[in-house]
């Protein structure tokens, strides 16, 4: 199986990751993931949604399955088979920020602990290191803003790669709003 990146948004497949996907028989991905690949889908793919994420480690050597971003960023990457990236929210977060990826701490607070991602990126900013955090819908950005120190820069990036991408930046004392998008949340001294 491969397991593939279609990047974060619109145009962010990488050139490997569209051979892949054209030539590809048969596909699985969410719904989001299969709009990203769809220009590049062949019309004879079978192409299914995925309803079990379970399932995926039993799909046959041929399959594709279609990660967003890039699958060894909280993706598909842990499946069996070759993994080909894409080009991830981290990746453009921290290049619209102008930050350096060596200085990149991940936490990711998706459907885990909310506390924990906090308290884990509090420490990973006391480090000197700049948090990528994952979120979810339900993810406080004031909570995360509360813990930190209160020069701390606080960004909150949604729909990364999309035409209404939008970036805010605040501080720990004044954190920005999250406007409704898919968002993560990058803090520290950038």
């Amino acid at each position: 199986m491969n397991i593939v990146g279609v990047g974060c948004g619109p145009g962010m497949l990488t050139e490997e990751a569209a051979a892949v996907i054209g030539e590809a028989t048969l596909v699985y991905g969410s719904p989001r993931a299969i709009a990203l690949a769809r220009a590049l889908i062949r019309p004879d793919c079978e192409v299914h949604e995925i309803e079990d994420y379970g399932a995926l480690r039993s799909l046959p050597a041929h399959a594709v399955a279609l990660s967003t971003g890039d699958p060894m960023l909280a993706g598909l990457g842990y499946l069996p088979g070759d993994v080909v990236p894409g080009v991830s929210s981290l990746q453009v977060a921290f290049a619209r920020l102008k930050i350096p990826l060596v200085r990149a701490a991940v936490v990711t607070a998706h459907g885990k602990d909310h506390a924990r991602a906090i308290t884990d990126a509090r420490e990973e900013i006391l480090r000197g290191r700049v948090v990528f955090l994952i979120a979810d819908p339900a993810f406080d950005v004031r909570a995360l803003a509360a813990a930190l120190p209160p020069g701390a820069q606080v960004a909150v990036c949604e729909d990364l790669g999309y035409p209404e991408e939008r970036i805010a930046v605040g501080t720990g004392a004044v954190p920005p709003a999250v406007q409704g998008g898919l968002f993560v949340v990058v803090a520290g001294e950038f």
